[in-house]
């Protein structure tokens, strides 16, 4: 038998405050416990509400539906609708919308970069304060969550439990055919959930172990409950120092709107709004409808003999008459020939506030909502404590005012709206603000199945200062490497300032990259030449050029020169026996071969000659934490050669990294210039397919869509990049991108015409709009601004 577990000293305080405030109740009037309408939590989750009646409670996410286009809406509906047909009438269940306030403190607490006492701590401190604000601008003050409970009647909890396992198991899947994440509460959940309902003033946080409740001789009740509940007036009730109110809504609108859910979703304070729902038999609804029909016939007639005694025509009926009529006949054949149920649903609106004017302020924009959609919200007068209670996750329903509905008449109100990106990870990185919520973007790239990324957009539009704006963030929250390829020669001051090493690569510097550098780890493969060679055949390929490329022979001719100038190296690897360019051209001269001399001679420019800037040993520090090449005073012909044999010792750097179980993050500017050569091209393909599995992240920066579709090899990054942080784009790229990555004209709309630092933002499945507004009186934005403007005002 396992040894009971000792109490910590916190623990006992715990539970000596819950006893004095389970003692404060006076037993001989209803206590708050009373109140609160179960009767058993298990630790699996399931609750016996009454006698005979078992819950169950799922916590499901959001996708996004107001965003996508109508084909796609109609599918989430379809699929709403086929998740609602599930239910037959042997179970009830209830759908939960929460928006409570958060702990403030906790919240902004996952936002806060810590300091480590060293140069770098007053950028922490300016970019936590930028996350801050951001945060104070949007709603995340509101957490908000949405769950489905289900109940079943049964004997014992025996006989329950694997009927509700299986109804769970059944949920679970429907919600992954819709594209939804969900997972089920356990006990110890759903009493949290509980408890925050009733603390919404003191936002206390929960404590409760169930090995607490023998040494205590408490229920679970004792944890959860608040310290009173008042329903004094038949209009309002208390909880704790909380005002609240529960409405419920009379639907008139002959018909539905999907928005208005989503409506009353996006009001910004503490609201709970609630959908208990229960399937009608099919054979009884149709049985009640055709009786009602029945009715219906039986009033007309009765007119008409009217019509006919009063002496005028009986076609003349009353015009509610033919309404119902028609009405009752549309849903019989709905009922019969379409796939549609009869539901019976309750909706409740309980609004919450610090003062009865506040309340009642949020009252009335609730109700100013239902009338926008011709509906009707209404105080459950003298059912207060009914209506707080049947809002509670539990799957009982105390106030009985139903309305019944087709299976469509009920998925109108789609529980979806937009789905929300806030990573609480020490790695989750900002992005800006969800222009639709106003809330913060945080997300970490390496949860991804593929965290290679790309960020697109036209000149102008931030792309630039995004990526700075990210390698900032990485390098403040993460130990990443971090390797920046600068064509432009705009990355210099941010690594600077973050005490990197800038390697600027021209004729006429004395910063020198050797590109025959060959790391021991450099292929997964036994012998590390293999890819080395395969780098050097594109680094000769590029130089040779031609239209057809290398020719067989020469191939073989410098891959037998590899093996030759390396053999030293491999036999004694310390760094005076690395070879260098020359050693390959002396190589080559050495060969029979005329393909060999004739390589030799294209290479000569580049060992003896005015472009010998690759032909040294490297000289700079490779190896600091970021490293930023930049390459932009090399010519035409020199930048393409230079960005083939950067990403070849990031290449290095990635395999080194690895075996020190780190990752290595690394930023390509002006990537279509890549792209644009079938060799560097091919090599940027090969780094987006096997980074992953080595620990690097490649990001893509560039402007030309168009060079990423060039052909179906290139096709591939974009293949592969689960995460597209997509700026402003030309008109000819919007539509490739639209087909490539099927977004909606509404999802377009977003980077058309759109201000610096606005786009759609994709994550994995995710898609969302974005807005950066970074302030620019921090020394992060002077430091990473190419704006000439900016820059002449901090000047």
């Amino acid at each position: 038998m396992s040894e009971k577990r000792k109490l910590t000293r916190a623990e006992k305080k715990q539970i000596e405050a819950a006893i004095a405030r389970a003692k404060n109740q006076d037993k001989k009037k209803k206590s708050a416990q009373d109140s609160i309408p179960f009767e058993r939590m298990y630790q699996d989750g399931v609750c016996r509400v009454k006698p005979g009646y078992y819950t169950k409670t799922i916590q499901f996410q959001d996708i996004n539906y107001q965003l996508n286009q109508n084909e796609d809406k109609t599918a989430i509906f379809e699929g709403w609708c086929d998740f609602l047909n599930y239910f037959d009438s042997s179970v009830k269940f209830q759908l939960s919308f929460m928006n409570m306030a958060a702990n403030k403190d906790t919240y902004g607490q996952s936002i806060v970069i810590p300091q480590q006492g060293d140069d770098f701590d007053n950028i922490r401190v300016e970019y936590t304060n930028m996350l801050r604000s951001q945060l104070a601008r949007g709603n995340n003050g509101l957490i908000k969550t949405k769950y489905l409970t289900f109940g079943i009647e049964a004997d014992t909890i025996r006989a329950a439990k694997p009927r509700l396992d299986r109804i769970e198991t059944d949920l679970l899947n429907n919600f992954k055919r819709l594209g939804v994440s969900a997972e089920p509460l356990n006990g110890k959940q759903r009493l949290a959930l509980m408890h925050r309902m009733f603390h919404m003033d003191e936002q206390m946080d929960f404590h409760f172990e169930w090995d607490w409740l023998a040494p205590s001789g408490l229920s679970v009740k004792d944890f959860i409950a608040p310290s009173s509940f008042e329903f004094r007036n038949g209009r309002e009730f208390g909880v704790g120092k909380k005002l609240g109110a529960v409405s419920f809504l009379q639907i008139l609108a002959p018909e539905l709107n999907d928005r208005m859910l989503a409506d009353f979703l996006d009001m910004e304070s503490s609201l709970i709004v609630t959908m208990h729902i229960q399937s009608v038999d099919q054979t009884k609804a149709i049985k009640t409808v055709k009786r009602k029909i029945t009715d219906l016939q039986k009033m007309t007639i009765e007119e008409q003999k009217k019509a006919v005694r009063s002496g005028y025509d009986m076609d003349i009926i009353p015009s509610d008459l033919a309404t119902y009529g028609n009405e009752a006949k549309k849903i019989l054949q709905d009922l019969q020939s379409r796939n549609e149920r009869m539901f019976l649903m309750t909706f409740l609106v309980l609004n919450t506030a610090n003062s009865k004017q506040q309340l009642g302020n949020n009252v009335f924009q609730a109700s100013s909502i239902a009338q926008k959609y011709n509906c009707q919200l209404t105080r459950l007068d003298f059912q207060q404590e009914e209506g707080l209670m049947s809002s509670l996750p539990l799957g009982l329903n105390q106030i009985e005012i139903q309305r019944g509905l087709t299976t469509s008449s009920v998925a109108i109100f789609v529980p979806f709206t937009t789905q929300e990106l806030f990573q609480s990870g020490a790695e989750a990185l900002y992005c800006g603000i969800n222009a639709l919520s106003n809330n913060l973007i945080m997300v970490d790239r390496k949860l991804l199945k593929n965290p290679n990324g790309l960020i697109l957009g036209t000149p102008g539009s931030g792309k630039s200062f995004s990526a700075k704006r990210e390698i900032a963030n990485v390098f403040l929250v993460t130990d990443d490497d971090i390797i920046i390829c600068d064509p432009e020669a705009e990355y210099g001051p941010l690594v600077e300032r973050l005490h990197g090493q800038v390697i600027r690569i021209s004729p006429t510097s004395t910063h020198y990259i050797n590109p025959m550098d060959l790391n021991l780890n450099y292929s997964e493969e036994e012998n590390p030449l293999s890819l080395k060679s395969d780098f050097i055949l594109s680094l000769c390929e590029l130089i040779v050029g031609g239209k057809d490329g290398l020719q067989p022979v020469e191939k073989t001719v410098i891959d037998r020169c590899v093996r030759l100038v390396y053999r030293d190296y491999l036999a004694d690897p310390k760094p005076e026996n690395m070879p260098i360019l020359e050693d390959l051209y002396n190589a080559l001269l050495r060969q029979d071969e005329k393909e060999a001399h004739y390589i030799a001679t294209a290479l000569e420019i580049y060992v003896t000659g005015s472009l010998n800037v690759f032909n040294h040993r490297t000289n700079v520090n490779i190896h600091s934490r970021i490293v930023s090449y930049d390459i932009k005073e090399l010519g035409k012909q020199l930048k393409k050669i230079g960005m083939l044999i950067v990403q070849d010792q990031v290449w290095n750097r990635v395999t080194i990294n690895r075996e020190a179980r780190k990752s290595t993050r690394y930023y390509i500017d002006e990537m279509h210039l890549l792209l644009k050569e079938e060799q560097t091209a091919a090599y940027s393909v090969e780094i987006w397919k096997r980074f992953r599995k080595w620990g690097g992240i490649p990001t893509g920066i560039t402007q030309n869509v168009k060079d990423l579709l060039s052909s179906r090899e290139v096709e591939n990054i974009f293949e592969n990049s689960d995460y597209v942080y997509m700026l402003n784009q030309a008109s000819g790229d919007r539509q490739i991108l639209a087909k490539q990555l099927n977004i909606s004209p509404h999802q377009l709309s977003y980077v058309t015409h759109s201000g610096e630092g606005e786009g759609l933002l994709f994550y994995g499945s995710v898609i969302l709009p974005f807005v950066d507004r970074f302030p620019k009186d921090t020394e992060l934005y002077s430091i990473m601004t190419t704006k000439l403007s900016d820059k002449s005002a901090a000047d």
